[in-house]
């Protein structure tokens, strides 16, 4: 194997003679604290080894018996799923090492190593690994404290790639149930939150009322202003929902200009009181739009707001019941003029 000769002293001994390592073996992470002499004696204990595409180097489950540094190619890592589905994990590229804690663990592999490409490696067994760490401790020392440094990199990079998916996984469980624009709750989210009080018989041992609210001819600042100028309606009503409710309620949005809260442990008298609230601090409220739809300049606009309130058990008893309840006082509102409050009735 062609590569660097010269003299090494072995530990307690010097012994003169010609050795050579393959170059590629320089560039491993494994043997970066070792001198030429160093890896020269780790070097006489590997073995080349071919791996053609598609070639299993070893699998999941096997007992772990060499470790191998690719020294060219490409090596792909999977594990088994469910069923005979695969996962890819990871690539394997010139440099890197392999197959080191199954020896050092004495466990059974943990993935399966499959050659990507036709690739030229180096392998070191379980039994070699032991003897250099036992005769030439100063080498073996060396050795695992580069695989102790790779393995918190692999740890800190695997860790960083779990909080991406988690932040990955808490957005997306956030887009399910909360509205885009207004970061409220959506229909789906309220819908099931008020079913599993009724599912739960939370409904009857304490009341629940549900405010469903409507703003006045928001089409009128549409068409005045733009859809651009809707939207930050919308996003003004938000804010006053939440600011004139408690951290226990749940505001949505339900669709265009249709919100809704739900109060839990709140008889009618006490959803009056809040809704009141509602649509007197989104009255006093000046929103700042753009002054026409192609969003040069800006004007103040004002925005008043209909509620219809009903409550359970006083109004019904399913979800179903509930929301019609709340929806004619709703509706009653709009008849009566509008800015306005609505109890259903009884």
């Amino acid at each position: 194997m062609a590569g660097t000769r010269l003299s090494v002293t072995k530990e307690g001994a010097d012994i003169s003679n010609d050795r050579a390592y393959d170059p590629a073996l320089r560039a491993s992470l494994l043997f970066e604290n070792l001198s030429d002499g160093e890896l020269c004696i780790v070097a006489d204990f590997m073995q080349p080894r071919t791996a053609k595409k598609g070639e299993v180097i070893f699998a999941e489950g096997a007992a772990g018996e060499e470790m191998f540094v690719l020294i060219s190619g490409r090596i792909g890592a999977q594990v088994h799923h469910s069923g005979d589905s695969k996962g890819h994990i990871f690539a394997v590229k010139p440099g890197d090492f392999f197959g080191e804690m199954s020896i050092i663990a004495n466990e059974s592999r943990s993935a399966t190593l499959t050659a990507v490409v036709d690739s030229q490696l180096m392998a070191l067994s379980g039994i070699d690994f032991f003897r250099i760490v036992f005769e030439h401790p100063s080498i073996g020392v060396k050795m695992l404290n580069s695989i102790r440094r790779v393995q918190n990199i692999w740890l800190d990079q695997i860790s960083q790639h779990l909080d991406d998916i988690m932040r990955w996984g808490e957005a997306a469980r956030l887009r399910s149930i909360c509205d885009e624009l207004t970061g409220l709750y959506n229909r789906r989210f309220l819908e099931k939150s008020v079913k599993d009080r009724f599912a739960e018989g939370l409904v009857g041992l304490r009341s629940v009322s549900l405010l469903m609210i409507d703003l006045d001819r928001i089409h009128i600042i549409n068409e005045r202003y733009g859809i651009k100028a809707g939207d930050l309606v919308f996003i003004a009503t938000a804010n006053v929902l939440r600011s004139s409710t408690r951290p226990g309620d749940i505001c949505a949005r339900l669709s265009g200009d249709e919100f809704a809260v739900l109060l839990p442990d709140t008889d009618t008298d006490h959803a009056r009181i809040v809704a009141e609230r509602i649509r007197q601090n989104l009255i006093v409220q000046k929103i700042i739009v753009p002054k026409s739809p192609d969003g040069t300049g800006e004007r103040e606009v004002c925005i008043s707001t209909s509620i219809g309130i009903a409550s359970a058990p006083a109004h019904a008893e399913t979800w179903e019941e509930l929301n019609r309840a709340a929806d004619l006082a709703l509706h009653h509102c709009k008849i009566k003029g509008r800015n306005r409050v609505e109890v259903a009735a009884d």
